[in-house]
């Protein structure tokens, strides 16, 4: 929370850029499960979300496919997929950083570390000469430090006014999962 709170000094462009590249790099791993969930539409569009904000976007600061009628369709991930394939949450439980989760969804972040994020095997596993893992390690913590900073009123609000903070987290992560694996 004080990163995140220190986080908002910066100006507004800079933190919208920031999550915006955030956002593009997410696609990398977004695509392979909208394939894997045979969204071919979806696929094809976060396709050509990647390629253009890439470039045109410069690695995605700016996002131009949306000027282009390109609507930035949800960011999927493996927990997700393996929720459409019909396969259970499990066991809610929160981890310490890193926040709530289910054995699923667990699962598949397990998948992004062993090898199923394109963005992850390029900068850890094949540490070339212009990307290195830390690069990973900073996409991931500054993504982290985004979300937290657009939602810190929210989290306070919802401290402030449960009953039981715990079983309130668990009841919004688990209908914001629910929500996500029906894309609805």
């Amino acid at each position: 929370e004080p990163v995140a709170k220190a986080y908002r000094f910066l100006p507004s462009p800079i933190r919208a850029g920031t999550g915006n590249v955030i956002k593009n790099l997410s696609l990398l791993a977004t695509i392979p499960n909208n394939l894997l969930q045979a969204d071919i539409k979806a696929a094809g569009v976060n396709s050509l979300r990647l390629v253009l904000n890439t470039t045109i976007g410069i690695l995605g600061v700016w996002d131009p496919a949306e000027k282009l009628g390109l609507s930035e369709i949800g960011k999927e991930d493996y927990g997700q997929t393996f929720g459409a394939w019909g396969l259970g949450g499990g066991c809610y439980f929160v981890l310490p950083v890193l926040g709530p989760t289910t054995v699923r969804d667990f699962s598949g972040s397990l998948i992004n570390v062993l090898g199923g994020d394109p963005w992850h095997n390029i900068t850890v596993k094949n540490n070339t000469e212009y990307v290195q893992d830390r690069h990973y390690y900073i996409s991931r913590g500054t993504d982290a430090v985004n979300f937290r900073s657009k939602n810190i009123e929210s989290f306070d609000s919802l401290k402030r006014n449960s009953v039981d903070f715990y079983a309130s987290v668990k009841s919004l992560y688990l209908q914001d999962r629910y929500k996500k694996i029906k894309n609805s």
